[in-house]
């Protein structure tokens, strides 16, 4: 009886002491995750400021390259909080020819020996991101002041009262004033149609706005590099679609699925230090905490069979 009494306490205690070691184990790993907390970009849609600051930043630079020298005029779609804004003005930073923002990525060994790389071209980017277009008027001032930031960039002083006029005035100002055809980078097209849908009268004045500047893009197609528009879905009265034959739908394209959105391999080699932090704040195995977070933000596939992609705002939040 002594002795299976002995062996009791004895495994009680030794239960107790490995349950604190398993807890000492978890604090200790916390610990050295909170001493070293990464920069993470929750929220950053800026390239330059990414970079600049010491963002995490997980490349995508290879699609850019891809898209930059096999196409023109694109359009991709996904979903808000996609990582679209990032990927856009990636493509600003890279039509600027900001080399030093892209050392250590692929994109800087890919253009290795090209002489024409890192050229300063003119980039007019259009944002329709920031704004709520609810209510009439909206659209028109955010068009304004964005036209006339260009308009002042190149010193044009004589402005035409409709849009479409301005948008190719400043185009072709900016191929006078560089020799250079331009890059056009259109954020969120489709954003003043979708904040407008409980109103059918201002969805139709948007969609006539929006289709007169759009329609510009074909008419300017020998002052352009380089065309790329990123939306929540494809308006096709918008015009925009029937009228630039030469646009390319890459929203479905297998090649460009990963493109925006994190992968479980990007997410394993760029934020394992985070994903061993947050297991152990949890009190979760790292297999576990991986589960978790792809039942929880993984499964968007923009191709048949294509590897899946964790939406990034939600990752990135968790």
């Amino acid at each position: 009886f002594s002795a299976r009494l002995l062996s009791g306490v004895i495994s009680a205690q030794f239960m107790k002491l490995k349950k604190s070691t398993v807890y000492f184990s978890t604090f200790i790993c916390y610990y050295f995750f909170m001493q070293n907390i990464r920069k993470l970009p929750i929220g950053i849609q800026s390239f330059e400021d990414l970079r600049k600051n010491n963002y995490i930043y997980i490349d995508k630079t290879e699609f850019v390259y891809n898209l930059v020298h096999s196409g023109k005029v694109y359009f991709l779609s996904r979903p808000r909080r996609f990582g679209k804004s990032l990927f856009l003005s990636t493509l600003k930073a890279y039509f600027e020819g900001k080399k030093e923002l892209f050392n250590g990525l692929k994109i800087e060994q890919l253009e290795k020996d090209n002489p024409d790389a890192w050229k300063a071209y003119p980039v007019i980017y259009l944002n329709f991101a920031q704004d709520n277009f609810s209510s009439k008027g909206t659209l028109e001032d955010c068009i304004n002041l964005q036209l006339k930031k260009y308009e002042e960039e190149y010193g044009i002083t004589e402005i035409e009262s409709r849009f479409a006029g301005r948008f190719i005035n400043i185009v072709q100002t900016a191929r006078k004033k560089t020799g250079l055809q331009s890059a056009v980078l259109i954020d969120e097209y489709d954003k003043p149609l979708l904040d407008a849908q409980s109103n059918e009268s201002l969805v139709n004045d948007n969609r006539e706005i929006l289709r007169g500047l759009y329609v510009t893009l074909k008419a300017l197609d020998d002052d352009l590099k380089f065309v790329f528009l990123t939306g929540v879905t494809k308006f096709s009265k918008v015009s925009i679609f029937s009228d630039l034959n030469q646009l390319e739908d890459i929203s479905l394209s297998s090649q460009y699925a990963t493109a925006c959105g994190i992968t479980e391999k990007e997410m394993l080699e760029n934020l394992g230090q985070e994903v061993e932090g947050f297991a152990a704040q949890n009190n979760l195995s790292k297999e576990d905490c991986i589960a978790q977070l792809e039942k929880m933000y993984d499964g968007y596939h923009f191709y048949e069979n294509s590897e899946g992609v964790y939406n990034p705002f939600s990752l990135l939040n968790a």
